[in-house]
């Protein structure tokens, strides 16, 4: 069996963040205040995020230093490896050279423990004493966790209904590091109660857990809100992926032609591709760079580009994003980290402008797509990560009919070692398409906010 795994030191874990503001087309469109329509300052978002962050999510400089702190926790797992898919290859007889970052190496099993991390340590030294957050899947619930366990902090998380009953195993991890799992809808919030006293088998979204994380931090003068993806300072601190895999990349001596990265709030997609969109920006290379999400919520491919609420309340910031509507619920999918009705503003400012493209794929070939994965890398892949391996799938059968020989680099985001409930639906015959249907757009569409003053 032929393999090939591309390390790096321990010294070569990135010292500094990209920010790829700066290299952007043109200026992202700011934040607005959900009341007033103007754009949001630092003090309008205090009550929520520690001043640390917020002067990162509006940063316009290009390197962010990555306190020591932080890179010492980064040393249990980073550098993450690069692997050629050598066995993957052979079974699609593709001339395609694919490769993949592995970032399921961590106790939690997923790349969020970039940011979690990071976002524990900076609410940790501005003395804050409890979290509270929301998780689809679980991998974000289980990665602030481990990071609040490692700094003494609380962790409160609102875990969407339907990921909650699924993926039991994810809460327990929660619970082991010390945090309190709640499903979400919850009865311990207002827009909890008042979402189940209208849907009580209501499956939940991330923008439910969302109102309910938010509302439990500002009714509580010692927690602070944390998120997993969409906003500025959490893509920002997952550039250390391809910080990484460029260095590894050119240790192969190859560069890649396709990028792709699985996309629902963006954070694994960014944090693999962004260092690299910066190259392309500044220097003309011709990368494409794809975003794969679900067909049951596939806001990058059907959605409109418009200002919308990240949560279900309205209770956040408006933010200018491919979206389907605040009041989309998705299909109860198994890829409940990508069950999100709206996207990061910067990966929707990048495909407005045609820099980066999207693809949609539905979870039945997700899946298909996952099984050839392990069965010829060996690696059993979260439901998430499927979604790039499809994409990268596809665009390796492409080469096999041009005879292109591309290079393809994806970002294996996650294990699905607690998600083996959708591998066994799948095997069972059980496993639905969820394509979302033109009328759930329509009524997600419909709940677009009016902005005031404009």
């Amino acid at each position: 069996m032929k393999t090939e795994r591309i390390d790096l030191p321990m010294s070569e874990i990135p010292d500094k963040w990209y920010n790829i503001v700066p290299d952007l087309p043109r200026p992202p469109d700011p934040p607005l205040h959900p009341g007033t329509g103007k754009p949001v300052t630092a003090e309008d978002m205090a009550p929520i995020f520690p001043m640390g962050l917020l002067a990162q999510e509006m940063s316009g400089d290009p390197w962010i230093d990555i306190p020591d702190e932080v890179r010492e926790v980064y040393k249990y797992f980073r550098p993450t490896p690069v692997y050629r898919a050598h066995n993957l290859e052979k079974a699609l007889d593709t001339p395609a050279h694919i490769y993949y970052k592995h970032e399921g190496t961590n106790p939690a099993g997923s790349h969020k423990p970039n940011t979690a991390i990071a976002q524990a340590y900076y609410n940790k030294i501005e003395g804050v004493k409890r979290i509270a957050t929301e998780t689809g899947a679980g991998q974000w619930g289980s990665a602030l966790a481990m990071a609040c366990s490692i700094f003494d902090m609380q962790c409160t998380v609102y875990m969407v209904r339907i990921s909650y009953d699924q993926k039991p195993g994810r809460r327990v991890m929660m619970n082991t590091w010390g945090a309190e799992c709640f499903p979400s809808p919850s009865d311990r919030t207002e827009i909890g109660r008042n979402i189940l006293a209208e849907t009580p088998d209501s499956p939940g979204s991330l923008g439910i857990a969302i109102s309910e994380a938010i509302e439990d931090c500002v009714k509580h003068d010692d927690t602070r809100y944390s998120l997993g993806s969409v906003l500025n300072h959490v893509l920002l601190h997952q550039t250390v992926i391809g910080q990484e895999a460029m260095k590894q990349m050119e240790l192969a001596g190859e560069y890649p032609d396709i990028i792709i990265g699985c996309h629902g709030g963006g954070s694994n997609f960014a944090g693999l591709t962004f260092p690299f969109v910066g190259r392309k920006l500044k220097e003309g290379k011709e990368t494409r760079i794809i975003a794969a999400e679900p067909s049951a919520s596939p806001s990058l491919t059907r959605g409109p580009y418009e200002y919308d609420f990240g949560d279900i309340g309205g209770m956040t910031p408006l933010l200018r994003m491919y979206t389907l509507g605040h009041g989309f619920v998705p299909a109860p999918i198994h890829a409940g980290g990508l069950r999100y009705h709206g996207a990061a503003p910067l990966t929707s400012l990048l495909v407005n402008e045609g820099v980066v493209e999207a693809r949609a794929f539905n979870q039945l070939e997700c899946y298909e797509s996952a099984v050839q994965f392990a069965r010829t890398e060996r690696w059993i892949s979260a439901p998430e990560t499927s979604h790039a391996i499809r994409c990268a799938i596809a665009e390796a059968q492409k080469c096999r009919e041009t005879g292109e020989k591309k290079v393809i680099l994806f970002n294996w985001s996650g294990h699905g070692l607690l998600d083996l409930s959708g591998y066994e639906a799948y095997f069972s015959g059980k496993l639905t398409d969820y394509s979302m249907p033109q009328k759930d757009l329509d009524d997600g569409l419909a709940s677009l906010p009016h902005i005031p003053g404009r």
